[in-house]
C-alpha cells in the first residue's frame, strides 16, 4: 500500500480547522453590550453591578492596564432554537494561547450569583440544555484587563509591571459577543479526531495501531458533508467508534490524573488581581464538577481558600458542598507554594501549620501530601519539616526544568538532612499545566523512568499560572483516554489516590540524600534584595514577638497577642511565595512587599516593646534582651540583664597606608585601597586569607542571561569581571576603632564600615549600595587560606555539605547556591564562617597556589539588575551586614548567624534580670520557637533541634512549674509513639541524634 500518510493527515488538519471546529457554533446572533469602567481599584460585585453602562461594539478597544470593566450583555432566544442547547459566547478579545496571562472576566447573573470564569480558553456560558426558546439573556461580566507581561517576544523590559507606569492605553479589543447554539455532536466528533489524530501521531510508523487510526479517519473525513457537518456529524463519529473501543494493553502506563489550576499567588499580576483569579477559577471548576460526574480538582495554598471564603461567600459555598463530595480536594498543606530554599526554619514549618490547621478546620482534611510543583528546588532541611508536620509525600514537577543534568527517577524517596525520607514524585509529563494532549499522555509513558518497577504517575491537568483550571474538553479527552490502545490510562482520582497506589508499588523506592537543587532560577537568590531583607527581618521579629510575649504572658499580666501574631505570620508566608520572595514578580508586587514589610516590622515592634517593658517593670536600670539562642555578653538566651562589659579595640595607621584593627584576638589590616589583606587568628597563629589576596573585594560583573533575567544567572557570567579597588576615601569610622570606606564606580556607590567587636573572632562589614547599574551582578569575596573540599551552609533546622570541586557535571552546576545564616568551611581543628543579615545566594570556589597550598573562595552575592519584570529591580540604597569569623567551628557559624539577625534590645527598667523561660544546657541544641501554644491554652510550646550535625544530650530548664510533657508535631498534636524526655520537676533531658527536631508542649501548673 502507498504511503499516503502525510495526505491523510494534511486532510485532518485543515477540515477541523476550517469545517467541523466552525461548525460546533453553526447558528448563532449577537447579544447587545454594554459597558461601565471601575475609576481606580475594582469595585464590590453590587457596586459594578448598579452602574449605568455605556453602549459599546465588537471591535471597540477597551480596558486600561489594570483595570475594570463591568459588560452588560443582553439579547433573546429565537423561538425557532426552542430544543437546542444555547450558550453565550463571550471573547474579550482572547488570544487562545495565553490562558491565564491576559484579560480575564467573570460572570455573574443579575442577582450577583456568579456563573462561571472567563479566559481564552473557556469563552462559553450555558444558557440552556434544552431552550425553551423566547428566553431573555441577562449577563453581567466583571472583566480584567490585565496587561500582557511575557507577550510573545519574551523579557522585554515594560512599564506595565506596575499601575502606576502602565497608562492608560487600551489593551484589547472586543471580539464576540453572541448567543450561540452548541452541536453537541459536532463538539463531540471534534474530540473524537483530536484524540485520535493526537494520539495517531505519537505511534511509530511501522505499528498497526498507527495504521488502523488512520484509515478510521479517513474514513469519518469520507462522512463529513463540508457544506452541513451538523448533518454527517453522527455518520462521521460512528466510523470511529471501533478504534475509539480498542482497548490498552494490560502493560500500558497509568497516569492520575487529577483537575489543576496553578496559580502563582503573585507574579506578572498583583496579590489583589490573585484574588480575582481564584473566584474565577473556583466559580468555573464548581460548575465543571457538577457537569462531569467523574471529574476531580485540587486546589493547593490555603491562603487562596481563604480568599474565597472572605471574598466570595457565595462560591465559598458551592466550595464546600463539593469538598464535602470529596470531588474539589484540598491539596498540599502549606499557607502558600512557597520558595523552599529561603524561608528560615520556623518560617517553613509554619506553612505547613497555617497551612494544615486552615484545612483541618474548614474541611477536617489532614493532607498526607505536600504539593509543591513550580517552587524553585527543595533545601534538604525539607523532609523532616514534612514529616513534623504529620505528612509523608512530596509532589513537585519543577525539577524537570534542569539543564545541565536529569534527575534519575520519577518516584523515589527523598532523604533529607537529619535521615528523613519522604515518598517524591516528579510527573513525568513534565508540565503542571496538563491539557491532555495525545502528546503529553505520550511523553508521560515514554519518559517515566521507573519502568519495570512501576507503572503509575500523576498528570496535574488544566490550565494554570495564572490560573482557569481544567476545561470541558480536556474531561472529555481523558475518557477517550481511560482504556485506549496505544495509549497510557487515564483516570481522574484525587493525589492521595495515587499516592496510595504509587506508594504500593514501589515499596522499595531509589533513595535521593540531600538537597534538590534546581539547575536553572539561580538568580533568585539574589534579585529584589529588599524583599528579601523584609522577609529576613520578619521571620526574626516574629520570632521575638512570641519569644517575648509569652515571657510576659507567664511572668506578668501581659496578654498574649494570639489573633496579631496569627494574621502577621499569614502575611509573612504569603509572602514567600515563590514568585515573591524569589524577586521574579513585577513592579507592582515588590512595591506593595516593601511597604506590608514595613508595617508588619512596625507592629512586631510594637509586640516587643510592651512585652519588655512590662517584663523589665519601671526603673532606669539598663536591661539587654537576649532574643538569640546562645548566651551573649553574660546575657542568657531568652533573657535579659546588664551586659557584661567587654575588651578594647584599638586602630592605628598602618606602615603602607591604611589601617590595623587589633582587639586582643584578631589583627585585622586595612590597606590604602579598602581592601582586607590580612586577618590574622592570634590565638591560633594563623592568618585567614590567602597569601597575596585581598578579602572584602567587591566584584561587578555582567548580567545579561539567555532568558528569565530576573530568575536566571548563567554561568558565563564568570567570564567577565572587574574587581572594584578603587577607593575614594578610606578613613576612620566615626567611632574612632573603625575604618570607614567609600568608593564609586559606574553610577553607584558603596560605603562601608569594617570594625572588629571587642573580644570577639569575627570582623563585621556593614556595606551601604546606592545601586544605580544595569544588567550587572555584584559580589562580595573572601578568599580564604583553607583546604576543604566540602563546605556547610545552614539551611532549615541544620546545614547541608556541598563540594568545593567540580568533579562531575552535577557539582559544576551548582554555581550559584543558598544559604540562610552562614557558609562554613573548615580544615581539621580550624575554620571559617562567613554570616549575613539578609543575604542567600553565594558560590564557593577553589584553586591551588604554586606554593601548593588550596585558596578557597567564598563570595556573597549581593544585588542584581535585570530589566524583566521589573525594569527598575534593585534601584536604590541597600543596606547587608557581613561578618568574617576567623578560627570559627560550626558551632560558632551557628551563633554568630544567630547574632547577627538578632541584635540586643536594651530597654530601661527596674529588674535586675529577666530570667529566660525555658534554659537549654547544651550550645549544640538551638531553640528556634518558644511560644504559647496556639490553642488559646496558655501551655507553652518549645521547638529546638541539634545544630551541628552530631549527637546531643540536651538539659531543659522550665522557668516555670511544669504539670505535664508532651511531645508533639509541628500542630502541637501529640505524637503517640514518641519518646518522653527524662524528667526531674521542671528539668527535662533529651537525647538528639543529628539535626534532629523535637517540638514539646508544657502545660503550666
Amino acid at each position: 500500500m502507498h504511503d499516503d500518510r502525510g495526505l491523510v493527515e494534511a486532510r485532518l488538519k485543515r477540515v477541523l480547522d476550517e469545517r467541523i471546529r466552525p461548525a460546533v457554533y453553526a447558528e448563532s446572533l449577537p447579544l447587545e453590550v454594554a459597558v461601565w469602567n471601575a475609576p481606580g481599584e475594582p469595585v464590590p460585585v453590587e457596586e459594578g453591578l448598579a452602574a449605568t453602562p455605556s453602549p459599546v461594539a465588537v471591535g471597540d478597544r477597551w480596558g486600561a492596564p489594570w483595570g475594570t470593566s463591568w459588560f452588560r450583555v443582553t439579547g433573546t432566544v429565537p423561538e425557532e432554537w426552542a430544543g437546542k442547547t444555547v450558550e453565550a459566547i463571550l471573547d474579550l478579545g482572547f488570544d487562545e494561547n495565553m490562558p491565564g496571562f491576559q484579560c480575564e472576566g467573570l460572570v455573574y447573573r443579575p442577582d450577583g450569583t456568579p456563573v462561571k470564569g472567563l479566559n481564552p480558553r473557556n469563552q462559553w456560558v450555558r444558557i440552556g440544555a434544552p431552550v425553551a426558546g423566547g428566553e431573555e439573556v441577562r449577563l453581567h461580566i466583571e472583566a480584567a484587563s490585565n496587561p500582557v507581561i511575557l507577550d510573545y517576544h519574551p523579557f522585554l523590559p515594560t512599564q506595565l509591571g506596575d499601575k502606576e507606569t502602565a497608562g492608560g492605553e487600551p489593551q484589547y479589543k472586543l471580539a464576540r459577543m453572541d448567543l450561540a447554539v452548541l452541536d453537541e455532536t459536532v463538539w463531540q466528533l471534534v474530540i473524537d479526531l483530536e484524540v485520535l489524530g493526537e494520539l495517531m501521531a505519537e505511534l511509530p510508523v511501522e505499528s498497526a495501531r498507527r495504521w488502523d487510526i488512520l484509515r478510521a479517519v479517513e474514513k469519518a473525513l469520507d462522512a463529513v458533508d463540508l457544506q452541513n457537518v451538523g448533518a454527517t456529524a453522527a455518520e462521521a463519529r460512528s466510523r470511529l467508534a471501533e478504534v475509539l473501543a480498542a482497548p490498552a494493553v494490560p502493560s500500558a502506563h497509568r497516569i492520575s490524573a487529577v483537575g489543576h489550576a496553578h496559580i502563582d499567588s503573585a507574579w506578572l499580576w498583583p496579590l489583589r488581581e490573585t484574588v480575582r483569579k481564584v473566584a474565577r477559577t473556583t466559580s468555573n471548576m464548581t460548575a465543571l464538577l457538577e457537569d462531569e460526574p467523574d471529574f476531580v480538582f485540587a486546589m493547593s495554598q490555603a491562603q487562596q481558600w481563604a480568599w474565597v471564603k472572605e471574598h466570595r461567600p457565595e462560591v465559598w459555598t458551592r466550595v464546600k458542598k463539593a469538598v464535602a463530595d470529596g470531588r474539589f480536594v484540598p491539596a498540599g498543606g502549606m499557607w502558600v507554594e512557597s520558595d523552599t530554599n529561603m524561608p528560615g526554619s520556623e518560617a517553613m514549618a509554619r506553612q505547613f501549620v497555617h497551612g494544615k490547621r486552615f484545612f483541618i478546620d474548614e474541611f477536617g482534611v489532614d493532607n498526607d501530601e505536600a504539593w509543591l510543583p513550580d517552587t524553585f528546588g527543595f533545601a534538604a532541611g525539607l523532609p523532616q519539616i514534612i514529616k513534623a508536620a504529620g505528612s509523608k509525600w512530596l509532589l513537585t514537577q519543577k525539577i524537570s526544568w534542569s539543564q545541565t543534568n536529569k534527575f534519575p527517577h520519577h518516584t523515589f524517596q527523598w532523604e533529607g538532612i537529619d535521615g528523613t525520607r519522604i515518598f517524591t514524585h516528579f510527573p513525568p509529563v513534565d508540565t503542571y499545566n496538563c491539557s491532555m494532549k495525545g502528546s503529553e499522555i505520550a511523553h508521560a509513558a515514554n519518559n517515566f523512568k521507573d519502568k519495570g518497577v512501576a507503572r503509575h504517575s500523576l498528570a496535574p491537568t488544566g490550565w494554570g499560572d495564572g490560573g482557569g483550571g481544567t476545561t470541558r474538553e480536556m474531561v472529555a479527552k481523558a475518557a477517550r483516554l481511560r482504556d485506549l490502545e496505544g495509549s497510557a490510562t487515564v483516570v481522574w482520582e484525587a493525589p492521595e489516590k495515587f499516592f496510595e497506589k504509587a506508594e504500593a508499588e514501589y515499596p522499595n523506592a531509589p533513595v535521593w540524600v540531600g538537597e534538590l537543587y534546581l539547575e536553572l532560577h539561580r538568580a533568585t537568590l539574589t534579585s529584589q534584595a529588599k524583599t528579601k531583607q523584609g522577609n529576613r527581618r520578619s521571620e526574626h521579629l516574629l520570632r521575638e514577638a512570641e519569644l517575648w510575649a509569652a515571657t510576659a504572658a507567664v511572668r506578668t499580666k501581659f496578654t498574649y497577642p494570639y489573633e496579631e501574631l496569627d494574621r502577621l505570620w499569614k502575611t509573612v508566608l504569603l509572602h514567600q511565595f515563590h514568585d515573591i520572595l524569589p524577586g521574579s514578580s513585577i513592579a507592582w508586587v515588590h512595591r506593595e512587599a516593601r511597604r506590608t514589610y514595613e508595617a508588619v516590622a512596625q507592629e512586631l515592634n510594637g509586640i516587643i516593646g510592651a512585652a519588655q517593658r512590662a517584663l523589665a517593670g519601671e526603673g532606669t536600670t539598663t536591661l539587654a534582651f537576649n532574643s538569640a539562642p546562645h548566651t551573649r555578653d553574660g546575657v542568657p538566651a531568652g533573657g535579659a540583664r546588664t551586659p557584661a562589659v567587654g575588651g578594647e579595640c584599638t586602630l592605628v595607621p598602618r606602615t603602607d597606608g591604611g589601617f590595623v584593627l587589633d582587639n586582643g584576638c584578631l589583627r585585622i589590616e586595612i590597606d590604602e585601597r579598602g581592601l582586607v589583606v590580612s586577618a590574622f587568628d592570634l590565638a591560633a597563629d594563623r592568618e585567614t586569607l590567602a597569601p597575596g589576596e585581598a578579602a572584602n573585594l567587591l566584584q561587578i560583573h555582567p548580567d545579561f542571561p539567555n532568558m528569565w533575567d530576573a530568575w536566571d544567572v548563567d554561568e558565563f557570567y564568570r567570564n567577565t569581571v572587574t574587581d572594584l579597588v578603587d577607593a575614594d576615601e578610606v578613613v576612620p569610622g566615626d567611632d574612632g576603632v573603625s575604618v570607614r570606606i567609600v568608593r564609586s564606580f559606574g553610577d553607584s556607590k558603596v560605603t562601608q564600615v569594617l570594625s572588629l567587636a571587642p573580644g570577639e573572632w569575627r570582623l563585621d562589614l556593614d556595606t551601604e549600595v546606592d545601586w544605580h547599574e544595569t544588567e550587572k551582578f555584584l559580589k562580595l569575596a573572601f578568599p580564604l587560606d583553607v583546604h576543604a573540599e566540602r563546605y556547610a551552609s545552614e539551611t532549615q533546622f541544620g546545614h547541608f555539605f556541598r563540594p568545593t570541586h567540580t568533579n562531575t557535571s552535577w557539582e559544576a552546576a551548582k554555581f550559584e547556591a543558598c544559604n540562610h545564616r552562614f557558609v562554613h568551611l573548615e580544615e581539621p581543628g580550624w575554620g571559617v564562617a562567613v554570616v549575613n543579615d539578609s543575604t542567600y545566594g553565594h558560590d564557593v570556589t577553589r584553586t591551588v597556589r604554586g606554593d601548593g597550598g588550596t585558596t578557597t573562595t567564598v563570595r556573597v552575592s549581593l544585588l542584581r539588575a535585570p530589566r524583566f519584570p521589573d525594569p527598575e529591580t534593585d534601584q536604590g540604597v541597600h543596606r547587608f551586614r557581613h561578618a568574617l569569623v576567623p578560627g570559627a567551628g560550626i558551632g560558632d557559624a551557628v551563633r554568630e548567624g544567630w547574632r547577627i539577625n538578632l541584635p540586643q534590645r536594651k530597654v530601661a527598667g527596674g529588674a535586675s534580670e529577666v530570667a529566660p523561660l525555658v534554659t537549654v544546657a547544651q550550645d549544640a541544641v538551638v531553640v528556634t520557637a518558644l511560644k504559647l501554644a496556639d490553642d488559646g491554652s496558655g501551655d507553652v510550646v518549645v521547638r529546638f533541634h541539634e545544630s551541628r550535625g552530631g549527637r546531643s544530650r540536651a538539659t531543659l530548664t522550665a522557668g516555670f512549674e511544669v504539670g505535664s510533657v508532651t511531645v508533639t508535631d509541628l500542630l502541637e498534636r501529640p505524637l503517640p509513639d514518641a519518646t518522653a524526655p527524662d524528667r526531674d520537676g521542671n528539668r527535662l533531658t533529651l537525647r538528639l541524634r543529628p539535626f534532629e527536631l523535637v517540638t514539646l508542649r508544657l502545660t503550666r501548673a
